[in-house]
Formats: structure tokens, sequence, C-alpha cells
């Protein structure tokens, strides 16, 4: 008989801390740390933004710093933009250092000139998902998904017990009021959800538990899975539609095209992270069929092979246009059972947009002569 793992990827399991969200865990959040200098840069990037400036180290010379922020689009989306970084600027930033690079911080607030404080997660804009006089139907008669998606925001916020945690943007208050448990909250798509895995599965996951932090996909700004990259880390995604096609495009650099005219996928498919998809409609819900996909992740430690087969159900709500997604994934090589779960993204509180990916966590600013 062969051996069986369960896997279960939890959000403690892909976020942690804040600062070990996307693998930067050489941050010490034990310590505070206040550096002022003069701003020489920033690079408005996905999955982190970065500051640049110059600070006076203990031994009077110049200390060319970098300092991690949240990613562009979720800046974006908050209401920041590449504009209010001024190079030649004083800037002032409370955060915590690298445990072993000195030139190198994570930001929790910031003071650029005179102008306001700015917290990490602060909100620069009252807009939310958008109110829409969208039409229900297209003029062909289907639901109309068309527009840009985006799942709601999660900012950090702390309960008066002292219990703190990302939450969705909307209840934040509630949280810090004291009225609502973070606990009893939902996540941000990545609950719970086990997988028992056979022999072969549990052998890929044990090569993807051990491929190191700065050489994971995301790290090479490679989107993991149409599963995974839908709502994590708060991309704002785009579906185009016509009778014949469905055209899904995520903020992080994928196109997948859902063929509505075929019935059936073709014999010959070249592997790839968006897969061969079809679709139909099932009463007012879009159904999407997809094989065909180059082995990889479907999120963590999770594997996947080129038998994996995915089948997503969106469900539009007219009246709160709230989007749900529900799947269920097969992979008869890694799996023993389905991998299940669902997510919700509403229209997006800012347009969408290619924004620029370059992973900049794990470079070595202490041996690159083009440091800002």
């Amino acid at each position: 008989m062969a051996r069986a793992a369960l896997l279960a990827v939890g959000a403690s399991a892909l976020c942690g801390t804040a600062w070990a969200h996307h693998g930067f865990g050489r941050i010490d959040g034990s310590q505070n740390i206040t550096l002022e200098g003069t701003l020489t840069g920033v690079d408005f990037v996905n999955p982190h933004a970065y500051l640049y400036f110059d600070a006076v180290g203990a031994d009077g010379k110049t200390l060319k710093m970098r300092c991690e922020m949240r990613a562009a689009t979720v800046l974006r989306r908050s209401g920041w933009s590449e504009e209010m970084f001024v190079p030649g600027k004083h800037v002032t930033i409370n955060g915590h250092p690298h445990r072993d690079d000195p030139s190198t911080c994570y930001i929790e607030d910031l003071k650029i000139g005179d102008a306001q404080t700015l917290v990490r997660y602060q909100q620069l804009t009252t807009s939310s998902s958008p109110a829409s006089n969208r039409p229900a139907r297209l003029p062909t008669g289907e639901p109309n998904l068309a527009g840009d998606w985006a799942q709601e925001q999660y900012l950090i916020a702390r309960s008066p017990n002292g219990r703190g945690g990302l939450v969705p943007k909307s209840q934040v208050a509630a949280v810090e009021a004291g009225t609502v448990n973070v606990a009893d909250l939902p996540n941000n798509g990545w609950g719970q959800r086990p997988v028992t895995l056979t022999a072969a599965g549990q052998a890929a996951s044990d090569v993807l538990k051990g491929i190191a932090p700065q050489d994971n996909t995301r790290a090479r700004c490679e989107i993991t899975s149409i599963l995974f990259d839908w709502v994590f880390d708060g991309p704002i995604n785009r579906i185009a539609q016509t009778k014949d096609t469905i055209t899904i495009e995520y903020g992080r650099g994928l196109m997948r095209v859902v063929h509505m005219n075929v019935d059936k996928h073709p014999a010959s498919i070249t592997p790839s992270r968006a897969g061969h998809s079809i679709g139909r409609w099932d009463g007012e819900t879009l159904v999407v069929d997809t094989v065909g996909f180059a082995p990889g992740s479907l999120a963590g430690t999770v594997p996947s092979s080129d038998k994996l087969h995915v089948v997503e159900r969106f469900t539009l709500d007219t009246k709160t246009l709230a989007l749900t997604r529900d799947y269920v994934a097969d992979d008869s090589v890694y799996f023993t059972d389905e991998y299940k779960g669902s997510d919700v993204v509403m229209p997006a509180d800012a347009p969408y947009a290619a924004d620029r990916c370059q992973d900049l966590t794990y470079k070595d600013y202490s041996k690159d002569p083009q440091k800002k």
C-alpha cells in the first residue's frame, strides 16, 4: 500500500509574522530602530517596494540604506504613489533592523520632508470597492463577470487584549474596539485545507520544502498557481468576456483564456502555469475546467504534477457584486483526495495595472556598486 501523508496549508504556514510574509525572515521584529537621512530613490515594485536613503552611520560615514515596504499593488490600492518619494527630501524611518545586514530594514512608519507620518498599512484614500451600475448580463444573455476584481484589503489590527493580525479592511475598527475577535474572522483565502499526499506527493513536497526562499517562484516573479495567485497578497485581476471566450488576466502577469465554444480539451497541450481551460454556464454560475499544467506548487509546499485537474465555479451576487470562486483540484499522481477551497473578490478599489515585479529582498547590496 502506498504511503500517504496529510499536508495542511494554513495562514500560519504561508504568512507567519508580517515580515516573514514573503520569506523576509532575517528581520528582527523584536528590535526597533529609528533612522534618518536623505531620500535617494524608490523601487515601486512587487512583491515588495523598497525605499532608499543615505543615513549617517555611527562612524560618521554615509550608510546607504534600503528599507522594505509593502507590494506596489497594495500600496497603490491604499492611495500611495511613486511620486510621493521625492529624492533629496529628508526622511525619518521607524522600523526593524535586519539581523545580518545593517544597511537593510523593515519600515513600520516613515516621514518624508514636512508631509504627515505614514504608517505601513495606512490608507490614504477612502475609496472602497466602487458601487457599480454595471449591467447584470451581456447583450447575449450571459451573466456579466467582466471588470477589475480584487479581494478586500487585509490590514494589521490589534485588539484591546493585545492580539493582532491581518484582518479585512472593513473589520479593522471592530477588532480594535474589541467587538470582534481576530480569530473569528476569515483569513485572506488560505486557511486550513488539508490534502492527503501519495508517497510521490510527499517526496515532491519535501523538494519544495528544500527550495531556498530566494529561489521560489514568487522570488523569481513567477506565478505560483491559478488558485494561489488569484487573491494572495492583494492583486487586482481583470476579466474580459465575450460569448465565445472569457479572458482572466492576473495582476501577477498571467493570462488565461477560457474557451466557451468547445466541449473538450485538445489531445495535446503544451504544459503551462495557466493550463488549458474550457467553460460552460451552469445556470448563473461559470464552471471552468482546466488541465495541462506544468508541474509545480499549488500553494506553499503543496505540490502539483502534470496530471493536475482544477474545476472552478464563479458565481456573482448581483446585489453585493461579490464574485465567489469555489474550486476543487485533484491530482492522480500527488493526491489521494481533493484539494478544495473558496475565495471572494469585489470590484477593485483601483484600476488594473501590470505593476512591475522585481524581487529585491535577497539581493546583496553590500557587493552592488549600483545601489541607489
